[in-house]
Protein backbone atom coordinates (compact mmCIF):
# COMPACT_ATOMS: atom_id res chain seq x y z
CA UNK A 1 0.00 0.00 0.00
CA UNK A 2 3.00 2.04 0.51
CA UNK A 3 3.32 2.78 -3.29
CA UNK A 4 -0.45 3.51 -4.16
CA UNK A 5 -0.67 6.84 -2.25
CA UNK A 6 -0.40 10.34 -3.93
CA UNK A 7 3.56 11.48 -4.24
CA UNK A 8 4.12 14.99 -3.55
CA UNK A 9 5.30 16.75 -6.83
CA UNK A 10 8.73 18.66 -6.46
CA UNK A 11 8.69 20.68 -9.44
CA UNK A 12 7.57 24.11 -10.53
CA UNK A 13 4.54 24.62 -13.25
CA UNK A 14 6.27 27.35 -15.51
CA UNK A 15 3.19 27.61 -17.84
CA UNK A 16 1.37 30.02 -15.99
CA UNK A 17 4.34 32.08 -15.32
CA UNK A 18 5.67 32.36 -19.15
CA UNK A 19 1.89 32.89 -19.76
CA UNK A 20 1.87 35.78 -17.81
CA UNK A 21 5.18 36.90 -19.07
CA UNK A 22 4.19 36.83 -22.96
CA UNK A 23 1.00 38.84 -22.06
CA UNK A 24 2.89 41.58 -20.20
CA UNK A 25 5.51 41.51 -23.00
CA UNK A 26 2.71 42.35 -25.62
CA UNK A 27 1.13 45.05 -23.59
CA UNK A 28 4.53 46.93 -23.21
CA UNK A 29 5.18 46.41 -27.04
CA UNK A 30 1.88 48.11 -28.06
CA UNK A 31 2.33 50.96 -25.64
CA UNK A 32 5.55 51.45 -26.24
CA UNK A 33 5.36 53.17 -29.41
CA UNK A 34 2.66 55.82 -27.77
CA UNK A 35 4.20 57.06 -25.30
CA UNK A 36 5.15 60.83 -26.64
CA UNK A 37 8.96 61.45 -25.15
CA UNK A 38 9.22 64.60 -23.59
CA UNK A 39 10.61 67.99 -24.67
CA UNK A 40 12.52 70.59 -22.90
CA UNK A 41 12.21 74.02 -22.73
CA UNK A 42 15.89 75.18 -22.38
CA UNK A 43 16.69 78.67 -21.97
CA UNK A 44 18.81 80.75 -24.25
CA UNK A 45 22.02 83.30 -23.72
CA UNK A 46 23.55 85.63 -25.41
CA UNK A 47 27.21 85.16 -27.12
CA UNK A 48 30.21 84.86 -25.02
CA UNK A 49 32.09 88.48 -25.19
CA UNK A 50 34.93 85.81 -24.63
CA UNK A 51 36.67 84.68 -27.76
CA UNK A 52 37.60 81.17 -28.18
CA UNK A 53 41.22 80.72 -26.82
CA UNK A 54 43.87 80.07 -30.26
CA UNK A 55 46.39 77.62 -29.29
CA UNK A 56 49.50 77.61 -30.00
CA UNK A 57 51.35 75.06 -32.37
CA UNK A 58 54.18 73.10 -32.37
CA UNK A 59 54.96 71.99 -35.27
CA UNK A 60 57.48 68.59 -35.66
CA UNK A 61 58.77 68.32 -38.68
CA UNK A 62 61.60 65.62 -38.29
CA UNK A 63 63.15 64.54 -34.91
CA UNK A 64 65.05 67.32 -34.35
CA UNK A 65 63.17 70.37 -36.14
CA UNK A 66 60.74 71.93 -34.05
CA UNK A 67 58.78 75.10 -34.74
CA UNK A 68 56.53 77.19 -32.39
CA UNK A 69 53.43 79.42 -34.12
CA UNK A 70 52.28 81.42 -31.53
CA UNK A 71 48.77 82.13 -34.07
CA UNK A 72 48.40 79.01 -36.27
CA UNK A 73 45.80 81.20 -38.23
CA UNK A 74 48.87 82.79 -40.07
CA UNK A 75 49.61 79.90 -41.82
CA UNK A 76 53.51 79.63 -42.09
CA UNK A 77 55.65 81.36 -40.07
CA UNK A 78 57.27 80.61 -36.44
CA UNK A 79 60.32 80.17 -34.82
CA UNK A 80 62.61 77.17 -34.70
CA UNK A 81 63.73 76.17 -31.34
CA UNK A 82 65.91 73.90 -30.11
CA UNK A 83 64.31 70.29 -28.47
CA UNK A 84 65.75 70.96 -25.22
CA UNK A 85 63.84 74.59 -24.91
CA UNK A 86 60.39 73.42 -25.97
CA UNK A 87 58.76 74.12 -22.61
CA UNK A 88 60.47 77.49 -21.60
CA UNK A 89 59.45 78.68 -25.46
CA UNK A 90 55.71 77.88 -24.92
CA UNK A 91 55.45 79.23 -21.41
CA UNK A 92 56.70 82.78 -23.02
CA UNK A 93 54.26 82.28 -25.94
CA UNK A 94 51.70 81.77 -23.48
CA UNK A 95 52.40 85.04 -22.11
CA UNK A 96 51.31 84.01 -18.67
CA UNK A 97 48.06 82.73 -19.52
CA UNK A 98 48.38 78.97 -18.17
CA UNK A 99 44.75 78.00 -19.64
CA UNK A 100 46.00 78.75 -23.14
CA UNK A 101 45.98 75.81 -25.13
CA UNK A 102 48.91 74.04 -26.71
CA UNK A 103 48.14 71.74 -29.89
CA UNK A 104 51.24 69.43 -31.23
CA UNK A 105 51.44 68.71 -35.25
CA UNK A 106 53.41 66.20 -35.99
CA UNK A 107 54.36 64.96 -39.65
CA UNK A 108 53.50 60.79 -40.11
CA UNK A 109 57.29 60.36 -40.51
CA UNK A 110 58.44 61.54 -37.03
CA UNK A 111 58.81 58.87 -34.48
CA UNK A 112 55.95 58.53 -31.92
CA UNK A 113 58.87 58.27 -29.14
CA UNK A 114 59.93 62.52 -30.34
CA UNK A 115 55.91 63.09 -30.17
CA UNK A 116 56.04 61.68 -26.58
CA UNK A 117 59.13 63.45 -25.45
CA UNK A 118 57.15 66.65 -26.67
CA UNK A 119 54.48 66.05 -24.69
CA UNK A 120 56.45 65.29 -21.62
CA UNK A 121 58.89 68.16 -21.83
CA UNK A 122 55.63 70.78 -21.56
CA UNK A 123 53.97 68.50 -18.45
CA UNK A 124 57.54 69.27 -16.84
CA UNK A 125 57.52 72.54 -17.63
CA UNK A 126 53.80 73.45 -16.26
CA UNK A 127 51.62 73.25 -19.04
CA UNK A 128 48.45 71.59 -18.23
CA UNK A 129 46.70 71.46 -22.12
CA UNK A 130 48.46 69.64 -24.50
CA UNK A 131 46.81 68.17 -27.45
CA UNK A 132 47.43 66.47 -30.59
CA UNK A 133 46.32 67.84 -33.98
CA UNK A 134 45.12 65.18 -36.33
CA UNK A 135 43.72 65.13 -40.06
CA UNK A 136 40.09 63.87 -40.61
CA UNK A 137 39.57 60.64 -42.11
CA UNK A 138 38.07 62.00 -45.23
CA UNK A 139 40.39 65.13 -45.74
CA UNK A 140 43.30 64.33 -48.29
Amino acid sequence: MRGRGRRTINEINMVPFIDVMLVLLIIFMVTAPLITPSVINLPTVDRANKQPDKPIEIVIKTDDEIQVKKDPSTGSGGSNVPFGQIGAVVIAAQGGDADRPVVISADKSVKYETVVKAMNALKRAGVERVGLSVQASGAK
